[in-house]
């Protein structure tokens, strides 16, 4: 199983909006997993078996908790059983196509027979 998910408080207080402080807890639970993960500027994907992940976002959310008072989650699932290393494999298959469309587009230098 593949998740990518979001998770932050509300209800801050903080003039700014802020919530890294917040973020920064859930992904240290995420790094602390052991789970293959990555962290962009909006998600968090992790990858794993069901209850294991499933554990991972329950305990980030909870780490964020005492950051607000409401905490929203956003939770996006890929469930693909008996597949693992999607976490790469299906970037490595979109840079493959890209790579492809790039090739097909390429000007011919030489004449077609």
């Amino acid at each position: 199983m593949l998740i990518a998910f979001s998770v932050a408080p509300s209800g801050t207080g903080r003039a700014d909006g802020s919530v890294h402080d917040a973020v920064a807890a859930a992904v240290a639970v995420v790094r602390a997993s052991g789970l293959p993960h990555r962290t962009s500027s909006m998600f968090t994907e992790v990858e794993g078996e069901w209850d294991d992940v499933m554990d991972v976002v329950k305990r980030a959310t909870e780490a964020v908790m005492p950051f607000g008072s409401r905490v929203s989650l956003v939770l996006k699932a890929d469930i693909r059983p008996g597949y693992t290393g999607e976490i790469d494999a299906k970037v490595e298959r979109l840079e493959g196509a890209l790579e492809s469309i790039r090739q097909d587009a390429a000007p011919r230098t030489t004449l077609p027979e």
